[in-house]
């Protein structure tokens, strides 16, 4: 079994500054877990201090059933890759993946076999011989992972393994890692993978379930398509999707026995009977208005969506091939739909056009603890 637990996790540093909030996690046998957040969220911090590379300063850390805060990294049954390949210059591609099994200690046709049907699965059995020096940036990541993958270890744990490589590469090693784990998982290995990357588009693709950070705390941890859909708070909702959700101050408004959203610009946007009965208690109060650019449209397709729809003044247009996303403002506010380019109507910098906002994917959350009241 190779579950990682974490109870009350902290980190703190002998000025003061504590780094991770007493985290607690549970990531079950053969998960993909991706730990993703802005810059300075603790995501590396905590991943260092599940391999053991940084000193837990209090709660515990379990990797199979066993607590290992006083562990040495080696006795962890942990492997990593890192951000800079870190590999031995000196070495070739085989020697640098046998380095760790020599070490162990490990027989000589044991290390060529498992060198081997590494190399094998991450199609780099032709490097086998070169040095670092002689490869691309995705080559040399490539042996890093194959070095994690000879030492079959319980976890594997990544920090920021693609940053360092070209857009079109990231993507093609994304797509493998992934591939990576269920293989593995097919094969009766274990797999538990976790995964630190700021890029959410990343965290999105690869992690059967995310848990997204921010300043050593836990916002949310769920699928990606829940976090999708279902953020628990303003963070989660801004920060996962691409182009971000639009999230604006507004007002609720009650009305004739509906519930409105009022907003900068005299909009005024009915809410959907289910979810105004979850707002009700917040009638008369500000809040966050959130919407993803997907869900507002420039053409009604129902004639009840009348007191959904606003006009807005054209910025920006941005091509993107099979759609277009279109930035527009509504008095102090801007905001972005989502287009298909076979929907598109034309517009360019300064038109007006009206826009239809899908309420039933509206989100609404608490003006003061942010957390969605809609859900």
């Amino acid at each position: 079994m190779a579950e990682v637990v974490l109870r009350k996790v902290e980190k703190q540093y002998p000025n003061g500054f504590k780094a991770v909030h007493g985290i607690d996690l549970d990531i079950k046998d053969g998960e993909f877990m991706v730990f993703v957040g802005p810059s300075g969220c603790a995501k590396s911090t905590t991943l260092r201090m599940i391999a053991g590379l940084e000193e837990i300063t209090g709660g515990e850390v379990y990797i199979g059933e066993k607590v290992v805060n006083d562990l040495p990294p080696k006795d962890r049954g942990i492997a990593m890759v890192f951000q800079n390949y870190a590999l031995y210059p000196h070495m070739t591609v085989y020697e640098n993946m046998a380095f760790g099994l020599r070490m162990a200690k490990v027989p000589k046709e044991e290390i060529d076999k498992r060198v081997r049907e590494a190399a094998e699965k991450l199609e780099i059995t032709e490097l086998l011989d070169r040095k670092p020096k002689e490869m691309s940036g995705g080559q040399r990541q490539r042996v890093a992972v194959g070095r994690a993958i000879v030492r079959k270890p319980d976890v594997f744990l990544f920090d920021e393994p693609l940053s360092n490589l070209d857009a079109k590469l990231r993507v093609s090693m994304r797509v493998r890692i992934t591939q990576l784990h269920k293989q593995l998982k097919e094969e009766g290995q274990n797999a538990t993978m976790i995964y630190v990357t700021h890029d959410q588009v990343e965290a999105m693709t690869m992690g059967d379930r995310i848990c997204v950070l921010n300043y050593g705390k836990i916002m949310q941890v769920d699928t990606p398509l829940n976090l999708y859909n279902f953020p628990a708070n303003k963070f989660v909702a801004g920060f996962i999707g691409s182009p971000a959700m639009n999230l604006v101050e507004g007002e609720l408004l009650g009305e004739n026995g509906n519930i409105y959203v009022t907003l900068d610009g005299g909009i005024k946007l009915l809410l959907p009977n289910n979810k105004a009965e979850k707002v009700k208690d917040f009638v008369g109060k500000k809040v966050w208005f959130g919407i993803r650019p997907e869900n507002i449209g420039n053409n009604m397709t129902n004639p009840g969506e009348a007191e959904r729809k606003a006009e807005g003044k054209i910025n920006i247009v941005e091509q993107m091939g099979n759609e277009e996303f279109i930035y527009f403002s509504i008095g102090k506010n801007q905001y972005t739909s989502r287009i298909p380019v076979e929907k598109s109507s034309g517009v360019t910098f300064g038109d007006k056009e009206t826009f239809y906002f899908d309420m039933d994917k509206a989100h609404i959350f608490d003006f003061e603890n942010e957390k969605n009241i809609s859900l």
